[in-house]
């Protein structure tokens, strides 16, 4: 439950825009990566913080990717080279927030999660990516190396596509678009997960089937917490009030907010139905606690006029005339016997057995 009670307390008292890093922390030196790029040419580098300026190109796009929010001064070196105001830089280190968009005019900033799902451990893993968008460059800040940048880093490499031959605007979506497409292999997962406990249950509920829907159910908590914003985002952009989104790729940030919101449709059908797995499981063991009293209740009903002749006949008081009959120990075991079938006769006539 960690990631829902993370606090943020190191930035308590801070001035507006100190660059404290608030997150998981992360070792290592911060990696950049630049792809400069037209229609024609391609070029990617791994430059040195001095030189990675994405605005010193005039034609064509260019996109620098940081790898690791976590050291202050190069998040603060960037911001001065791309002129980055310093709340958004405080944003960018503040790696704990809900998905937000901030339109500074010439500037477009969009912080969102990436969510990767982790088949060994079973769980959701996520990060912050936070974009930001100048006239004709992008830079993607990144917590840590790894992403789901990958098939736009091929596309750029080989021309595929519209990315080269569209502006910076339109890298903006895609990586956009491929965060918000990689949510639905997350939910493939899930799915899979949800109906293999709802066969489980419905075959032979067990104490651990509860512990995995809890599991499942804070894990789609979690990734709804992280989605829900995002139709907010998606939404700011889709109306058209940025200048730096040019109208041809409306339609393509419009379609990103229909994916966003089946995606968040699909999360909340899961919750449903893991409530409904759980509903199954409590009837399950309802059900099965009564065909256990029922059989306690059978027999203990069955054993009650028993004890009661046996009683009678082991109060041994001294005129009994049955203690002195020769045959009387084996009617009396008769007389319960009769009684025993009797009883079972009319619970199964009745349908109780």
């Amino acid at each position: 439950m960690a990631r829902f009670v993370r606090l943020t307390r190191r930035t308590a008292g801070q001035a507006p825009g100190a660059l404290v890093h608030v997150g998981d922390d992360r070792p290592g030196v911060p990696g950049l990566t630049l792809f400069r790029f037209d229609e024609a040419t391609v070029e990617e580098t791994h430059p040195e913080l001095n030189c990675a300026l994405p605005a010193e190109r005039a034609d064509g796009v260019a996109w620098l990717n940081v790898d690791g929010v976590h050291d202050a001064s190069v998040v603060e070196q960037i911001g001065k080279m791309a002129e980055i105001h310093p709340l958004l830089l405080e944003d960018i280190m503040h790696t704990l927030q809900r998905p937000k968009l901030e339109d500074y005019g010439s500037l477009l900033f969009v912080s969102l999660r990436m969510l990767q799902y982790h088949e060994k451990r079973r769980e959701i893993e996520d990060e912050q990516v936070s974009l930001v968008l100048g006239a004709s460059w992008l830079i993607s800040f990144q917590e840590a190396p790894g992403d789901v940048f990958d098939p736009i880093r091929e596309r750029i490499r080989k021309g595929r596509g519209r990315v080269r031959r569209a502006g910076a605007d339109y890298l903006f979506y895609s990586l956009i678009d491929a965060i918000v497409d990689n949510y639905f292999v997350v939910l493939e997962h899930m799915g899979d997960w949800v109906e293999e406990v709802y066969e489980r249950v419905t075959r032979s509920p067990s104490q651990s089937d509860v512990d995995e829907i809890r599991l499942l159910q804070r894990e789609l908590l979690y990734m709804r917490k992280s989605i829900w914003p995002l139709r907010e985002v998606l939404s700011g952009l889709a109306r058209g009030e940025s200048p730096l989104l040019a109208p041809e790729t409306q339609p393509y940030v419009r379609d990103a907010y229909d994916h966003a919101i089946q995606i968040i449709d699909t999360v909340e059908t899961f919750r449903e139905m893991l409530n409904s797995v759980m509903d199954v499981y409590l009837s399950s063991l309802s059900n099965r606690m009564n065909e256990v009293m029922k059989v306690l209740t059978i027999i203990a009903t069955l054993f009650m006029p028993l004890s009661f002749v046996a009683g009678v006949y082991g109060m041994n008081f001294r005129w009994m005339p049955e203690l002195g009959w020769r045959y009387g120990y084996f009617a009396v075991l008769g007389i319960m016997a009769v009684m025993a079938l009797g009883m079972l006769s009319y619970f199964h006539r009745r349908r109780w057995l």
